[in-house]
């Protein structure tokens, strides 16, 4: 997130793990609630600096799960993944992988590694105490339709980083970061015994794959970065730029809407789906029901128009809202994982967002931002420009950003050409950081996800090629929906 033609010869070079350091990771059953389908899946765990600064103090653990590569002879190290986040859980994504059609080639070149990062999950989990009843729901923050709704978030925002605080007397949440994360995908490196690491992160995910193969560029083999925030961390303008994702996104959505007005009613041409939209968001600005504002309708959208799978719930809740069949579209809504609460997702969000790099702390930045979005994007640029506790985070960055590296092996860098959270101009930034040493492949298509997750057979050729075989596509390659 290395120098171009290296790859070929590296991974030709490239020891076996026996010559590696010694393997440390004692693999066995996972937690009872890791879920792995039908594919067996090992867990272990790794102990690791809590702060950096301090090598020898204070260390937590991190779990690990594996799908080892069943052909020895094919097996040409390991293969880290990241879903993304920064919160999301990892352990279950080898399986995951797997049973959305993972090749079998990529299985067996591979020991393929999933992980929960430190704070997450079953590493050390890390809280700041956040209840299923209090106003912060979403680690997107709600759309603002005036200055006044960007003021009543600066106080749940405050309200939540005072919150953060208070369950972290022994400051642990100051050490979430993309950098110590990264450190500690080297530190996993190690204890599975290899020389080099391979990488596959989504989102978020890019991010810290980034800043591993700048920190660690002797390191670090084939990394496959996909759908890419612009650097290694996210910041007040990168969140901003969700609010074009939402716009160059949604006409997929609203051509396949109209392609289905006789179930759903929606608007008979994209146009008129659009237009439906704003419709149900004036009405429930106007007069919102008990559990559903026109904020709750604006993100149930949002994250709809995060794959094609997605579309015929978002356009049942849209239905139930026209119907007005409020309770319907509530429990609907609430089907909707991204809409739940969840204590942990949240802390190590945010103290990764805050931790990496300073946000605006005065409000009339934010309502600034706010109007010159709602202009620009109004489907839903009021939203991601709006305050989040960031602004009142607790902590400074303890250390800059990490700077992209344009030294070391090659990157494939994928991303869809529409995508709501991080939109394709975020790869381009990308790219033009790592120069020589990364390779972009952009797909016409739409959704949040290429590799295995995108239905676009290109890409998955041209990752699975490299992946197996080092073989890189030109240094910009389109693939046809």
């Amino acid at each position: 997130m290395v120098a171009a033609g290296l790859v070929g010869s590296m991974a030709a070079a490239a020891p076996a793990a026996a010559q590696g350091p010694a393997a440390q990771v004692r693999w066995g059953a996972c937690p009872e609630d890791v879920k792995t389908g039908f594919t067996a899946l090992e867990c272990g765990t790794v102990r690791v600096p809590l702060d950096y600064a301090e090598p020898d103090g204070t260390q937590i653990e991190l779990m690990l799960s594996r799908i080892a590569s069943a052909v020895p002879d094919q097996r040409r190290g390991v293969l880290m993944l990241n879903p993304g986040g920064p919160g999301g859980s990892g352990l279950s994504m080898p399986a995951d992988l797997v049973g959305m059609g993972l090749p079998a080639s990529v299985m067996n070149a591979y020991d393929v590694i999933g992980m929960d990062t430190r704070g997450v999950g079953h590493s050390t989990p890390l809280s700041c105490g956040f209840t299923a009843d209090q106003e912060y729901r979403a680690n997107i923050p709600p759309y603002a339709v005036d200055e006044a709704a960007v003021d009543e978030q600066a106080e749940i925002s405050q309200g939540v980083a005072a919150q953060c605080a208070a369950n972290d007397p022994g400051g642990e949440l100051r050490h979430l970061s993309t950098a110590n994360t990264a450190r500690d995908l080297d530190r996993i490196r190690a204890a599975l015994g290899e020389e080099k690491t391979n990488y596959l992160g989504y989102s978020y995910g890019t991010a810290l794959g980034a800043a591993y193969a700048s920190m660690f560029p002797e390191r670090a083999d084939r990394v496959v970065l996909d759908s890419n925030l612009p650097d290694t961390f996210l910041d007040h303008e990168g969140m901003r730029t969700w609010g074009a994702g939402a716009e160059e996104t949604f006409p997929d959505f609203a051509a396949w809407a109209a392609r289905r007005h006789g179930a759903y009613g929606l608007g008979s041409t994209p146009e008129q789906v659009r237009a439906t939209y704003f419709e149900i968001a004036r009405q429930l600005d106007e007069n919102p029901v008990p559990g559903l504002s026109g904020s709750d309708f604006r993100m149930a959208t949002f994250v709809g128009l995060y794959g094609k799978t997605r579309y015929g719930t978002t356009a049942q809740i849209w239905q139930s809202l026209l119907e007005s069949d409020a309770d319907a579209a509530k429990r609907q809504l609430a089907a909707t994982p991204e809409l739940s609460p969840n204590d942990n997702a949240f802390t190590v969000f945010l103290s990764v967002t805050c931790n990496d790099i300073n946000w605006p702390e005065d409000v009339q930045t934010y309502q600034r931002d706010v109007a010159e979005d709602r202009e620009r994007f109004p489907l839903f640029g009021a939203a991601t420009a709006n305050i989040i506790p960031c602004a009142y985070w607790e902590h400074e960055p303890v250390e800059p950003p990490v700077r992209v590296n344009p030294e070391g092996s090659e990157i494939l860098i994928l991303q869809n050409l529409r995508d709501p959270v991080t939109p394709h101009r975020g790869a381009v930034a990308l790219q033009e950081k790592f120069g020589e040493r990364s390779h972009l492949v952009s797909v016409d298509g739409s959704g949040h996800g290429v590799y295995v997750f995108g239905g676009n057979a290109c890409a998955l050729n041209t990752t699975t090629a490299y992946l197996v075989d080092g073989e890189l596509p030109a240094k910009n390659k389109l693939c046809e929906a």
